[in-house]
């Protein structure tokens, strides 16, 4: 089963499994393979395989334009079946420089993206008509500005010559090169956050002094990251209190302006206690000039022990009447002659 699918290998329809490895090749269809023109393979034709279609490439620090790339080349005809060549690090380094991910870590990248269906682990720098003839590949995506190296203007030239070339477009902004460009220019920052994150000075090619500017460093901004937050919190404590005193003042705007209404409806000129007042003052008035008299069962007034009115003297028709007694000495003294003179005027 596993030789009859690499015998006639078809696009992948599903994408739970990574792109397969190339061997030797993976076309081994025993009729000749034809070759075909693009505008045949525009038309789907042939019925019966898909239009192989080859893509290399350094693809290191894999990124969204190496992906839409191959997603371009996958894309070309309406049955395409992807080849994504990968050069090895030995090739890499001699023709166009140091990377920064291996060639085992290219080559899982690009197992992993989805317009993928195999991979080609150590391709060659220059497509020779034998390499092309041995994977059946039909056409060469690549996006279409000349590609000096290995002493040529163009590494693809007899291919376009051949009409074998399928151009894409390069996605702007975004390249390997813009990616090291900042980490070149950012690297002190990224030296500091993996000094902070655990990474020895001797794992990121540090110096002493370097490694202690760099962890001093780190102190100043996790103090100057406190000092943030702790006026965070100020700025946040400063606003509580100031809206609660403004609800505060509105409400004793409100409570004062309701005292002092209260207070002018009391005392103000056309206020109640005004009225009050004139009412008290009418009736005190009227009973200053018209007393009332006394009630009927109202104490009797204390006469004063030393000042004691006499007596009014009877009528004469009660001469023989006992007479009261005396309420003083001096009062009896009286008493006792005014009756030894009537006693004389009877005898």
């Amino acid at each position: 089963m596993e030789e009859l699918e690499h015998t006639c290998p078809h696009p992948r329809t599903t994408l739970t499994e990574p792109a397969i490895f190339a061997r030797e090749t993976s076309c081994d269809c025993r009729a000749p393979h034809e070759k075909l023109t693009i505008a045949q393979a525009r038309r789907g034709t042939p019925v019966d395989r898909p239009v192989r279609v080859y893509a290399d490439g350094i693809f290191d620090l894999f990124h969204s334009g190496h992906a839409r790339a191959l997603m371009q080349a996958k894309n070309l005809f309406p049955n395409t079946y992807l080849i994504v060549g990968v050069c090895s690090d030995e090739l890499t380094h001699k023709y166009k420089g140091f990377t920064v991910m291996t060639e085992q870590e290219r080559y899982e990248a690009l197992r992993h993206c989805r317009y993928v269906d195999e991979v080609l682990r150590d391709a060659p720098w220059t497509l020779t008509p034998e390499f092309l003839e041995k994977h059946k590949i039909d056409f060469v995506a690549h996006d279409d500005i000349p590609y000096s190296s290995a002493g040529s203007e163009d590494v693809y030239k007899h291919i376009k010559e051949a009409g074998m070339f399928v151009p894409t477009q390069r996605t702007e902004g975004i390249s390997t090169s813009d990616l090291i460009t900042r980490i070149v220019r950012d690297y002190d920052v990224y030296a500091r956050r993996n000094l902070q994150r655990g990474y020895t000075a001797k794992e990121l090619n540090v110096s002493y002094i370097n490694e202690k500017k760099y962890r001093l460093q780190n102190q100043v901004d996790r103090m100057k990251e406190k000092v943030r937050t702790v006026e965070e919190k100020s700025k946040h404590f400063v606003y509580r209190v100031e809206e609660k005193s403004h609800d505060l003042i509105q409400k004793w705007e409100e409570k004062s302006r309701e005292f002092i209404g209260n207070f002018l409806e009391l005392f103000g000129p056309d206020g109640t206690w005004k009225q009050v007042f004139q009412e008290r003052s009418g009736r005190m008035l009227s009973y200053a000039l018209s007393p009332r008299e006394s009630p009927c069962n109202s104490p009797p007034r204390e006469l004063s022990p030393l000042r004691s009115p006499s007596p009014p003297s009877p009528p004469a028709r009660w001469h023989n009447a006992r007479p009261s007694p005396p309420t003083s000495p001096k009062g009896a003294s009286a008493s006792m002659s005014s009756m030894s003179e009537g006693d004389e005027d009877e005898k």
